[in-house]
């Protein structure tokens, strides 16, 4: 009985978000400080990326379907910035413990 065997690139694709998963939960356990949003944030941006090329088959797709692509990307980037300015402009944020 001959077994069918996944492409090399679908392989070494988990493998790669397989590591990025044990590096974010292993940071999320770090004394980093602010820093740690950072290190979140950049390693969550590699997953999509890896997602979207190989997943998403993007490096093998027209500049059109890429664009679109790309667009969405955009749109998020615009979603995260309104969502920080929200945060960011809040006074008093998170608010302070009650005094017991």
């Amino acid at each position: 009985m001959r077994t069918c065997l996944p492409p090399r690139h679908l392989v070494l694709s988990w493998l790669g978000l397989l590591a990025l998963l044990g590096l974010t939960v292993t940071l999320a356990y770090q004394p980093l400080g602010s820093f740690n949003v950072v290190a979140a944030l950049t390693i969550a941006t590699l997953k999509a990326a890896l997602v979207a090329a190989v997943f998403m088959e993007l490096s093998e797709r027209r500049s059109l379907t890429i664009a679109f692509a790309a667009a969405g990307f955009f749109w998020l980037g615009i979603m995260f910035w309104l969502v920080f300015s929200d945060y960011v402009t809040r006074p008093n944020f998170p608010p302070a413990p009650p005094h017991l």
